[in-house]
């Protein structure tokens, strides 16, 4: 009776593997037969999108490698004052007897700021001297950096233009131009230069005395 049950299990055990068996060759064939038409499927795959990207291109950019620098300054400016000017302008074109029929006027309201100070970059070593524990610095003279209009602030206040002419498109930009040195012009006459001078060498001399030199003077006999 044991004999006939231990060799039922065996003809089991055979009978299991040999299906196991005969599945795992069918499935193999199975890719097998089926892996030449992946591989044509991939390739129409390839090939539908290599079309897609010939009709319906994607803009490929390219940003320039080179820099185009107009200019480069190594600036050690100090500034030390900044006027804020006000100025009004008028400016005109086509007066005289038919100013009503070809005339145009402009009144032009011009607010700006100019900025003065000391261009630190033109010290060199031979414009300090120390001796008897005194500092002698040679200062540069002060300069203007920057005398320009606020756009912010600027408007035309008013204008009136001919019957029988139009706007002459020139005239707001002289006008502004006019305003500007003008600006410039009150601040030269106010003494900006001067403050500037007296601001930088207070300023310097706290700053020479932080390193180490209490007693300095300035002179500004650049050349």
């Amino acid at each position: 009776m044991k004999n006939n049950s231990l060799f039922s299990i065996l003809i089991l055990i055979v009978l299991v593997a040999g299906v196991y068996f005969i599945v795992q060759t069918v499935r193999e064939a199975s890719q097998a037969a089926a892996e030449p038409f992946q591989q044509v499927n991939e390739a129409n795959r390839a090939l539908q999108t290599q079309v897609a990207n010939l009709l319906n291109p994607t803009p490929t950019i390219i940003p320039d490698p080179v820099t185009y620098i107009n200019e480069i300054r190594a600036l050690a400016r100090l500034e030390t004052i900044q006027y804020s000017v006000e100025k009004v302008i008028s400016g005109q074109t086509g007066g005289g007897t038919f100013e009503a029929l070809f005339g145009d006027k402009i009144l032009f309201v011009g607010h700006g700021k100019v900025i003065a100070g000391i261009d630190m970059d033109k010290l060199r070593p031979e414009h300090l001297r120390y001796e008897n524990g005194v500092l002698t610095v040679n200062l540069p003279p002060a300069e203007i950096f920057i005398a320009t209009l606020d756009n912010e602030k600027s408007y035309v206040y008013d204008r009136e233009t001919g019957l029988l002419t139009k706007p002459d498109p020139n005239l707001e930009t002289l006008v502004r131009q006019k305003a500007e040195q003008e600006i410039l012009k009150a601040a030269l006459e106010d003494g900006i230069l001067e403050q500037a001078q007296v601001n930088a060498e207070a300023y310097l001399l706290k700053f020479f005395a932080a390193l180490g030199f209490p007693n300095t003077i300035f002179v500004s006999d650049q050349g």
